[in-house]
């Protein structure tokens, strides 16, 4: 029994082809937007890969790019095709393409829908990617005479000015690590020396931020250094004070601002996704409905079409024996007789004889 059969005339036939022939050039576009999205995605974390450890966080842009592509490939041949079976001649030459066309369509939509159920399941890779690269970044932070990280204290103070946020997790881990560089050190004060003397490795620590921590919008001036000290500042508790620097790390700044990004693309793709399965939905019934008219041999006549020619158990097991007898060789396949759900040949009213498939036979 037919899975979702409907029948058409000549007319729904016609505005069938043509309606899906507008749909194919829209989506199109649609495949214009998921590349540019996953352009867009993939340039956004391009500007950080400095704070950023190498890992598989451009699996979803590059994803993204893929699929727009093949999307712009695959709807321009639908478009195409779609125009052509308004004509019952012109059809005839699709006429063996359209069944692995539609395979293939019905795959590449799967892989928008992976697409987009990966923009949901990045945040883990970009969290540990962000981590790590973050650690390292604060650690050399210090190094700008250094070649390859001269220019790292200049990314962090730009990252934490313009995401407003401090340190990796907080501005505490800029207490654990020497932040200024030996250069601008007095060896010579006593301080000093008693700093580096206080720690194993002989690091200058300090209660102490970067400026590019500061909040300019903190009424009092910005408390830098001795930041857990309360009698080094007047009228000051580290410990209910609003502080005036920030208090966000920049690892869940940027996770908050890319995990909104992949989101935002994550609905789009989903829609997109949508879409295409609508498409390809109407592409299927137009193939069946004009596959069936070829075999009544009236062009002006009702055609049934249908999304499946058998039920989806049964066109489920007449796949698994085809891949079951794909590895036999030099055997007569068991589904020899069956009748293939995908392929619509079946009786006519017309009085014309029974058409069986043939046999598939084994891969050699």
């Amino acid at each position: 029994m037919a899975v979702l059969k409907v029948k058409f005339t000549k007319t729904k036939r016609d505005k069938l082809a043509q309606i899906l022939w507008i749909l194919n050039w829209v989506s199109v576009v649609s495949g214009i937007i998921l590349f540019s999205l996953g352009l867009f995605l993939k340039i956004e974390i391009k500007k950080r890969n400095e704070v950023m450890a190498k890992g598989d966080v451009n699996s979803v842009p590059n994803m993204l790019i893929s699929v727009g592509v093949i999307a712009c490939i695959i709807n321009f041949l639908g478009g195409k095709i779609c125009y052509d079976c308004s004509d019952a001649n012109k059809f005839s030459r699709w006429k063996l393409v359209m069944l692995p066309y539609i395979v293939c369509t019905f795959c590449f939509t799967f892989c928008i829908l992976v697409g987009a159920l990966m923009c949901y399941t990045m945040r883990n890779e970009l969290e540990e990617s962000l981590y790590l690269g973050l650690r390292d970044a604060i650690k050399f932070y210090k190094d700008t005479d250094i070649p390859g990280r001269c220019f790292l204290k200049k990314t962090v103070d730009m990252l934490q000015i313009g995401f407003q946020c401090c340190g990796n997790n907080g501005f505490r881990d800029w207490f654990e690590i020497q932040w200024v560089s030996a250069r601008y050190l007095n060896m010579a004060s006593k301080e000093v020396l008693d700093r580096l003397k206080s720690n194993v490795d002989g690091k200058f620590l300090v209660d102490g931020v970067p400026f590019s921590c500061c909040n300019p919008s903190s009424p009092r001036p910005c408390i830098q250094y001795q930041l857990t000290n309360n009698s080094a500042h007047y009228n000051y508790d580290f410990l209910t004070e609003e502080l005036n620097i920030w208090v966000k790390g920049c690892r869940e700044a940027l996770l908050d601002y890319y995990t909104a990004i992949m989101r935002s693309i994550g609905v789009a793709a989903l829609l997109i996704w949508l879409f295409e399965l609508t498409v390809l939905i109407g592409v299927r019934y137009l193939q069946t409905a004009m596959k069936n008219v070829l075999l009544l041999g009236d062009l002006e006549g009702e055609s049934d079409g249908w999304l499946l020619e058998n039920s989806f158990v049964e066109t489920a097991k007449y796949n698994i024996n085809i891949i079951k007898n794909l590895g036999k060789a030099n055997q007569i396949s068991t589904v020899s007789g069956m009748n293939d759900p995908n392929i619509d040949v079946q009786n006519t009213n017309s009085g014309k004889p029974n058409v069986t498939t043939k046999s598939i036979p084994a891969a050699s």
